[in-house]
């Protein structure tokens, strides 16, 4: 298969429509026009006279016509269509303005201070992750924890093919939609601010075209990047675990993230505790 990296011109006029779209004209206190809106969102004049710029100027960005908009516009184009700041970011990568503090580039590999860390986390679940997925590094006790996880062979050792296409995890989370939303959004983030890497444009590829779910999810092109949050798993042999998880990106090697796990409560303590207690062999970092 043939595997393109990001047309960053196509997306951004794909992505500056859908957020001109789905704002309400009412809640931003723009005048009501006589005429019927035909389309959802604000119309392109609008979005023109909210960020200083000429409608024929948001015509040619929306229609991928090449065009380079400076970092200041990029700036007034994202106050005026409301956006986030992991969309503000997107915007900036999709046009070239790299925002400070990121490298562009993949990790040349896992620096062996931060593979002993993992380990040193124990008895927490752990992994070092790509800005891909890609599992470099994870202690015994998130081995135990992520189900068939010993069977996955070293190509396949990425988190979101595990959630997508493992049959093992296809129950393991117990709001699969919102961890699938929430780890699409970050992978589009990390799409943008790599537009070369081949490799991860063919894991979208593969993921587009063997699972609906993410094919839905892509296609709503929402953008973010989530460093903590809440998960309720559904472990096959520990039953139900609810936890929490932090993300930690490594300030000498900012593309990897550090996911560490920890029990929410008591009883999600209590089966963790069992869970890691128990031997699995082969399993190394």
């Amino acid at each position: 298969m043939t595997t393109r990296t990001v047309d960053t011109t196509q997306e951004l006029a794909a992505f500056l429509r859908s957020r001109r779209e789905r704002l309400d004209p009412e809640r931003l206190g723009l005048p009501a026009h006589r005429r019927a809106r035909r389309t959802p969102g604000l119309r392109r004049e609008e979005v023109a006279e909210l960020a200083g710029v000429s409608t024929d100027y948001v015509v040619r960005l929306e229609q991928g016509r090449g065009l380079r908009p400076s970092a200041e516009v990029l700036a007034a184009l994202a106050r005026a269509l409301r956006l986030a700041p992991d969309e503000r970011d997107y915007l900036f990568d999709l046009a070239g303005h790299r925002r400070p503090g990121t490298t562009g580039g993949p990790a040349a590999g896992v620096a062996p201070s931060l593979a002993r860390l993992v380990d040193d986390l124990s008895p927490l679940p752990a992994m070092l992750l790509s800005h891909r997925y890609d599992i470099l590094a994870w202690n015994p006790e998130m081995a135990r924890l992520l189900p068939g996880f010993e069977t996955v062979p070293p190509s396949r050792r990425n988190a979101m093919w595990l959630c997508l296409l493992h049959p093992a995890m296809r129950g393991f989370y117990a709001d699969r939609e919102q961890v699938l939303r929430d780890g699409i959004a970050h992978l589009r983030a990390a799409w943008a601010a790599h537009p070369k890497d081949r490799e991860l444009s063919g894991l979208i590829a593969e993921f587009a075209t063997q699972d609906e779910d993410f094919a839905r999810l892509w296609a709503e092109r929402e953008v973010s990047v989530n460093g903590r949050g809440r998960k309720s798993l559904r472990h096959p042999v520990a039953g139900a675990i609810t936890i929490d998880f932090e993300v930690l990106l490594p300030l000498q090697d900012p593309e990897l993230r550090l996911l560490v796990y920890r029990a929410a409560d008591e009883e999600s303590r209590a089966s963790l505790d069992r869970l890691c207690a128990t031997d699995v062999s082969g399993l190394t970092g």
